[in-house]
């Protein structure tokens, strides 16, 4: 069950509602977005039915939320989330276009992605200081100095970052650098990561683990929501299965399910979905005709000499192009490119 809060509800009315909650032996998260205050009740169901809640000042309505998350269900927000990031809107109006190295490597290196993303008309810039890597061998980022050149990355191009973040000790430092926070599909049930990064005001992306059930990716969100963050973008990245052929299998019916389940937006990620640089544009395609609000794709100077995945890193000559695409899927379908405004304007118009 949730308590949806009146527009106008004091920190008074609030802290009303969860006395007498926790009074009655439940337990009471407050989330606190942008317009109003939801507050999710955990416990006995039928308890929170017979107390006078509904009669309580600042009290806008209960709602029963049958689904084992509460605070991220559609039922909790009929109105879509809308996500601002600097001058980006993450909606279901428009489609965003997160671009940029999977990795910062160099300088030299993360800034030619980035003006190649900039220039091609992206909205959004990626790139990690820090890396889960399979192999402990493998180049695991540049860690602070990386979130360095991530800074100059948005003072040179004016684009909000978005990082991952892979420890709770860092979330601080971290935060300090990026406009949204990833937590990366091997981190989706790091539930104390979950926890650090929700009681932050700031976004957080949430990948889709390696093998997680939708359900269990909306129960991770709904860790973060629990500590009062409901700037959540979910992007999906495909999930394993036993086809050898690409990287991972992505699941496209998922952006449609997951927006009938929930009101948090839902982006994709086609290069980290297939491992293959042929295949991102066309997945990318499809990831908007089937509704996705963005996509993230992994851009590089020289795919050729990257450090961490380049197989699947996007040439700087083929982001305009695929972008382009992306524009006339989203057209075809009555959405826009998201501005760097307002979120409603096209690229470029």
């Amino acid at each position: 069950m949730v308590v949806v809060m009146s527009p106008k509800a004091t920190d008074e009315d609030v802290a009303r509602v969860v006395d007498m909650v926790e009074d009655a032996g439940g337990e009471a998260f407050v989330s606190r977005g942008k317009h109003r205050t939801i507050i999710g009740l955990v416990g006995d169901t039928e308890r929170f039915v017979a107390l006078p809640l509904p009669g309580l000042p600042g009290v806008d309505e209960l709602i029963r939320v049958g689904k084992p998350f509460k605070l991220v269900a559609t039922e909790s927000r009929p109105e879509p989330s809308e996500i601002p990031v600097g001058g980006t809107l993450i909606s279901r109006r428009a489609v965003c276009v997160i671009a940029g190295p999977c990795a910062i490597e160099t300088e030299e290196q993360a800034l030619a992605a980035a003006r190649t993303a900039k220039a091609a008309g992206a909205h959004i810039l990626r790139g990690d200081a820090y890396k889960h890597r399979t192999s402990p061998y493998a180049f695991q980022g540049l860690a602070k100095r990386g979130l360095e050149i991530l800074a100059e990355m948005r003072a040179e191009t004016g684009l909000p970052v978005v990082t991952e973040v892979l420890h709770t000790t860092d979330v601080e430092l971290v935060a300090s650098y990026a406009d949204i926070l990833r937590i990366g599909a091997r981190n989706m049930q790091n539930f104390q990561l979950l926890r650090e990064v929700g009681k932050l005001h700031k976004p957080v992306m949430l990948k889709r683990g390696l093998s997680a059930t939708i359900e269990e990716w909306l129960m991770a969100a709904e860790y973060i929501a629990q500590q009062g963050n409901q700037e959540i973008v979910l992007c999906e990245r495909g999930i394993r299965t036993y086809e050898p052929m690409t990287r991972n299998t992505l699941d496209l019916s998922a952006v449609p399910l997951v927006h009938r389940l929930s009101h948090l937006p839902v982006i994709v990620d086609p290069s980290h979905a297939s491992g293959r640089r042929e295949l991102v544009a066309p997945l990318a395609r499809a990831a908007v005709a089937v509704g996705a609000d963005g996509i993230m794709v992994d851009i590089h100077p020289h795919p050729e000499t990257a450090l961490c995945d380049g197989p699947q890193a996007l040439r700087s000559e083929e982001v305009g192009p695929l972008i382009a695409d992306i524009a006339a899927v989203a057209q075809a379908l009555g959405k826009p490119l998201a501005g760097h405004s307002h979120g409603l304007s096209a690229v470029g118009g």
